[in-house]
């Protein structure tokens, strides 16, 4: 499992956020539209088929970009088991959950990630945004410009008029302290 998902990791390092800002309307090509997620189960995260089908029924009601981390020794009804959603790559999400569920766990074993959340048909982009971002570029941002901020780390994300007001809208989220500029116009 852990080769599969430090490929994830690499990709998103490679693409992750851009060093420079896209405008707007080439934000709007490299986004996916959409609500839908879907979720890809770990191979060896020794879950019988029973919790599996349970698994991925929970991670697709889940905002994308996701992860779910279980405590093997514990179980998958534990309260170990956390799905962290709605970042801007399943990376951030994995680190969120794994960080959560070994905090949580009473078993001795480390958490292991248990599911990836992405969007429906998703395919590696040069931008990704959480739903709830997306959604606000959506709604917010196209057609009326300004710049769009947001955090690897938390998930947070800020719009405002100028990096500067979206990068404080991004940072007064959850304390995020990792802000950056992804779309200025």
């Amino acid at each position: 499992m852990k080769s599969v998902f430090a490929l994830t990791v690499m990709l998103v390092s490679a693409t992750g956020l851009c060093a420079e800002p896209m405008t707007g309307k080439d934000a709007r090509k490299a986004l996916i539209g959409g609500k839908a997620s879907e979720a890809e189960l770990a191979a060896d995260s020794g879950l019988s088929d029973e919790d599996k089908t349970v698994l991925v029924a929970v991670a697709t009601q889940q905002p994308y970009y996701g992860a779910i981390a279980i405590s093997p020794g514990d179980g998958l009804l534990s309260e170990a088991t956390v799905a962290a959603a709605n970042f801007h790559d399943t990376a951030a999400a994995e680190r969120a959950a794994l960080a959560d569920c070994n905090a949580k766990k009473t078993a001795a074993e480390d958490c292991v990630i248990a599911a990836l959340i992405r969007p429906k048909g998703h395919e590696q982009r040069d931008l990704q945004l959480s739903l709830d971002a997306t959604a606000a570029f959506d709604a917010d941002y196209a057609g009326k410009g300004g710049a769009l901020a947001v955090s690897v780390v938390t998930g947070a994300w800020g719009l405002g008029q100028g990096a500067e007001a979206a990068i404080a809208a991004c940072a007064a989220k959850a304390g995020a302290t990792d802000c950056a500029v992804v779309i200025a116009d």
